[in-house]
């Protein structure tokens, strides 16, 4: 552990929170390359579906890949045809889109080279990967959230790898697709500025009375993450439904469409479902500007959604991003960061409101068990895990706090993010906090066969500074207060960065296996020389050791969170959509 690390460390005493229960950017401007036009797209030389098919690209060696055009570099004349100029690096898309953050075409299935190593069997599957790919160059405001939703895939079978890119082809995207430029405004940027507010949106429901859109169909980029459950996977954007997907035999990615669970399933869903890897269950919720603020469900094991609870408990929009479930809770955060209207993004951030944790069963049929607990200083956006101890009288969690939140959503670079063990005493309101590290480290994954369950080990991704990664450590999250708990490191080195680490056990069907025996697994990309590969690391290793390296047929740009797929679900997938 560094000097900053260890003073930090033995500065931070345990926090004790007892409250009342409430019962109810760097400046560079690099140019940016493979981004299009808002003119009316090339002819693909594959084109993507929305529905089932029985026939797709057939698999390309990355020696066999058409070549493609010259695509234009983002040069400042551009913004001649901007409707209002970005007010802040934020939203400038010539900062949030320069270097790998740019975005790329789609490219047919293609087979990669290994390069290092071999390929475990455990990974036979495939590994997907959501994340924001805008359609077309933005002029005018773009915050790294709004891009299109893309799916970069690697499917291995028997040692062999195919790569696949493919937009997930939203109502939104095809309907821009089509017209050959945006409709719709961008949800965090398009409002930056009151003329320019008052200039879209008068724009937008012109195209809506013109029968350009129909907001019905949603207006959701289902870029943020991906969930498998009821035997079917799904694309996610908190904003809207989720999009059906599948992996074809031979790599490609289809899009089935928009899913809304024969009609139970109304606007949005959280892009961060949990599943019970003993019950098969999915707990999930939406959140909204409109009462009720806060909606919580579940699935049944065969995907087959139950009855809505609605939390009327809470009182203001907020920034509901993910939350916790145990055997017999499910945890929301009610953070400093929600919904705000005037100018400027409809997001943002209130430093006089007290965050709250709520705690609700997570079979509750009312919002009557529902309880609030203050807990000063305690913003998470994402959760790694939870569980119950003492006889479910005391809940655990894990998750990254999220310091200088007022920074979140327009200078990630100023963001650091604290891992916490937080512990809450349902019989006497008092809340404990323990930090984990002092590293800044967010995209914290576990075994997916421990969700709900105590559980030991911890991967998190390492903000260098955010939204960039240079590399993933793994926690023990069993240690005691005050320690330091990683316990292995893989910094990537150089210009090199990765994502959100996905655990892969090597045996999943197998209840004694140890919880840390399988593969870390995400994409690097190396700045300097512009190829991105696939890392396979040895979760038990002291240093987390490489065994496998797989160099991509192209970049793969910086995204948001992923997972993994076995053989069998996607067998599985495969039946539902042939049947």
């Amino acid at each position: 552990m560094d000097s900053f690390s260890s003073s930090f460390m033995s500065t931070l005493s345990p926090t004790t929170i007892i409250p009342k229960p409430i019962l109810t950017p760097s400046s560079s401007r690099r140019n940016i390359s493979s981004v299009r036009i808002e003119d009316k797209p090339a002819t693909q030389v594959t084109s993507t579906t929305t529905t089932t098919t029985t026939e797709s690209p057939s698999t390309t060696s990355s020696s066999a890949v058409p070549k493609r055009q010259a695509e234009p570099t983002f040069h400042s004349p551009l913004y001649t045809k901007l409707l209002d100029p970005p007010s802040k690096p934020s939203v400038d898309p010539r900062h949030v889109l320069s270097n790998n953050f740019a975005p790329v075409d789609e490219l047919p299935p293609t087979e990669c080279e290994v390069i290092q190593g071999s390929l475990p069997p455990c990974l036979d599957g495939a590994y997907i990967r959501n994340g924001p790919n805008p359609q077309y160059l933005p002029r005018g405001p773009y915050h790294l959230f709004d891009g299109d939703g893309m799916l970069h895939s690697i499917k291995i079978s028997q040692g062999r790898a195919i790569f696949c890119s493919r937009y997930v082809n939203t109502n939104k995207y095809i309907a821009e697709r089509d017209a050959g430029s945006s409709l719709l405004p961008n949800v965090f940027s398009g409002f930056n500025g009151l003329t320019a507010s008052a200039a879209r949106g008068a724009l937008f429901a012109v195209r809506i009375l013109a029968g350009q859109y129909n907001p019905a169909n949603g207006i959701g980029l289902a870029n943020t993450s991906l969930a498998f459950f009821g035997d079917r996977l799904y694309a996610l954007g908190e904003s809207d439904l989720p999009y059906a997907i599948r992996l074809t035999s031979n790599g490609d990615i289809e899009t089935i469409g928009r899913h809304d669970f024969d009609g139970k399933l109304f606007m949005s869903m959280t892009a961060h479902p949990k599943t019970d890897p003993d019950t098969k269950e999915t707990f999930a919720y939406r959140y909204g500007p409109v009462p009720p603020f806060l909606t919580y469900f579940r699935f049944d094991s065969d995907g087959s959604k139950q009855l809505d609870v609605p939390i009327f408990s809470m009182t203001r929009p907020s920034f509901l991003h993910d939350f916790a479930i145990t055997n017999k809770y499910a945890i929301f955060g009610d953070i400093q960061i929600g919904m705000k209207f005037g100018g400027g993004s409809p997001v943002g951030s209130d430093p006089n409101k007290v965050p709250r944790l709520g705690v609700i069963p997570r079979y509750a049929k009312d919002e009557s068990e529902m309880r609030w607990f203050d807990v000063p200083g305690l913003n998470i956006i994402h959760v790694i895990n939870a569980w119950d101890e003492d006889d479910s009288n005391t809940i655990v969690m894990v998750a990254p706090n999220i310091l200088s939140v007022e920074h979140s959503l327009e200078r990630m670079d100023l963001v650091h993010a604290l891992v916490e063990k937080v512990r809450i005493d349902l019989k006497t309101g008092i809340v404990t906090r323990n930090p984990m590290s002092a590293r800044n480290l967010d995209f914290g994954v576990i075994n997916q066969g421990y969700v709900g369950k105590k559980n030991k080990y911890v991967y998190a991704a390492v903000g260098d500074p955010l939204p960039k990664i240079s590399g993933v450590v793994k926690l023990d999250v069993s240690k005691g207060e005050r320690q330091e708990c990683i316990v292995a490191t893989r910094l990537y080195g150089g210009a090199c960065y990765g994502g959100e680490p996905i655990f892969v056990p090597k045996q999943p069907d197998n209840p004694e296996a140890d919880e840390d025996d399988g593969y870390v697994v995400s994409y690097v990309h190396d700045e300097k020389s512009g190829e991105s590969r696939f890392l396979v690391m040895d979760a038990k290793s002291a240093h987390l050791d490489i065994v496998a390296a797989i160099k991509l047929p192209r970049r793969v740009p910086y995204g948001f969170q992923g997972l993994f797929v076995r053989k069998n679900e996607l067998d599985k997938l495969q039946d539902c959509y042939n049947n």
